[in-house]
């Protein structure tokens, strides 16, 4: 029995070591032009079901309130500001960033730095309104891009210009994305709270807003102390389109109408979080500027076309935290151990069966791993549907796929080979007088 247990060690960690060169000759993405359909749905997680398929529905959260900015300018955006900020709202967040490429500031570079009229109306907007959050921008020098690589290390800080922000809170818009420029096409699961620059803390743009509205519930999240968080997406605003589940889930007002006090009564503003920021040049746009896709896309395999908006997400943040409703996931140490597991067990059944049934040992051992693949799949959906807790199961899963031909592999001459290693670390030689 020993003996069984320790070639099931060593068989496990060959496991591993086979998970771990797959992994690197994936990364290498030699088959990519072969493997359409792997493209397709290599960035769907087994969760986007339960979020798109499984939830009943959201309610409607009514402490949140989403303003297009359209088209307009610095000047229009003001008179927004100056307008929603009479019936009182307790947070008004900005998603745009003013300020002048690369610190150009001439007539021909940055033509609207010469607005003054326009600016300061900005300006005055943001001073008079005490709680308003706007948006800053983490980057890299490109020194930091050298050493670092694409690792979520910071070392600036990109801001609206000091003349237009005032004494305006700030929050980081960046959101943690698979996408390498912020052109390319993007899913957004995830996103960082807290993120140090240079030895100081900066917060994200949603949990700023939420920390003003709320700094007790705030707080409570932030001490979970995740540099990384899932977002409990609730839902979407109005979608014309189709491309959503759960469309509806935020009010919401076109620019047009957040300059027409006819358009709304002021129940709608008072005491909410009022989120401003690009959702096209109106509601009915199909812009793919600063926009998504999310577990929320009605097609969450080979989806054909983002789902929803920046300022959206942020709104969804927000909800989450306020709502206390978060997503919990195993630690990174937890998911290799969960697979180590599994595998080590799996090794110690196929001995069984090969000694008992060998005849028999391929066909089981197939259904054996088709059985467990399966109810581990259903597990991490359902384990997500009901407690809200992603179980990550991935490193098993794949261990599991490659365990019967592993074991056989391991049988065939691995074994001998890790016998004669252990045996010339065992074997001393002996010395002759």
């Amino acid at each position: 029995m020993k003996k069984v247990l320790l070639d099931s060690f060593f068989g496990m960690l060959f496991v591993f070591a086979t998970l771990l060169g797959l992994r690197e000759v994936t990364q290498l993405r030699m088959f990519d032009a072969f493997d359409p359909i792997g493209q397709s749905i290599g960035d769907v997680e087994l969760t986007d079901i339960a979020f798109s398929q499984l939830r009943a529905d959201p309610q409607l959260d009514t402490n949140i309130v989403i303003v297009n900015i359209g088209p307009l300018g610095r000047g229009g955006i003001g008179n927004q500001i100056r307008l929603i900020s009479q019936f009182q709202p307790k947070v008004i967040g900005l998603d745009i960033i003013f300020s002048c490429v690369d610190g150009l500031y001439d007539s021909i570079n940055c033509p609207q730095y010469y607005d003054t009229a326009a600016n300061n109306n900005f300006a005055r907007a943001v001073r008079d309104f005490r709680n308003i959050v706007l948006v800053k921008r983490l980057t890299q020098t490109d020194s930091l891009v050298r050493s670092a690589g694409d690792v979520a290390v910071y070392d600036s800080l990109e801001h609206t210009d000091q003349f237009l922000r005032q004494d305006a809170y700030e929050g980081y818009a960046n959101l943690e994305t698979d996408a390498a420029h912020q052109e390319d096409l993007k899913s957004c699961r995830r996103f960082n709270p807290v993120i140090d620059v240079k030895g100081e803390p900066n917060y994200a743009f949603s949990v700023m807003m939420a920390m003003l509205y709320d700094s007790v519930k705030t707080k409570k999240f932030l001490a979970r102390d995740n540099f990384s968080e899932i977002i409990n997406y609730r839902g979407n605003i109005v979608d014309w389109h189709g491309a959503s589940n759960f469309a509806g889930r935020y009010m919401v007002l076109d620019w047009e109408q957040a300059l027409d006090t006819a358009s709304f009564v002021p129940e709608m503003l008072r005491g909410k979080i009022v989120i401003l920021g690009s959702l096209g040049e109106d509601l009915r746009d199909t812009s793919w500027d600063d926009k998504f896709f999310t577990p929320l896309n009605k097609n969450y395999a080979g989806k054909s076309r983002p789902d929803m908006y920046g300022v959206v997400v942020h709104a969804n943040i927000v909800s989450m935290i306020l709502n206390e409703d978060y997503v919990n996931e195993l630690s990174s140490w937890q998911e290799p151990v969960i697979a180590g597991i599994f595998i080590f067990l799996n090794f110690l059944l196929f001995y069984w069966i090969n000694r008992r049934a060998p005849i028999l040992f391929d066909t089981l051992s197939i259904l054996l791993q088709l059985i467990q693949v399966v109810l581990l799949s259903f597990l991490m959906i359902f384990f997500f549907y009901w407690f809200n807790f992603k179980l990550n199961l991935t490193i098993a899963l794949a261990g599991i796929a490659l365990v019967g031909t592993c074991f056989e592999i391991y049988n065939s001459g691995i074994k001998s080979l890790f016998r004669q290693m252990a045996g010339k670390l065992i074997t001393k030689p002996t010395s002759t007088v």
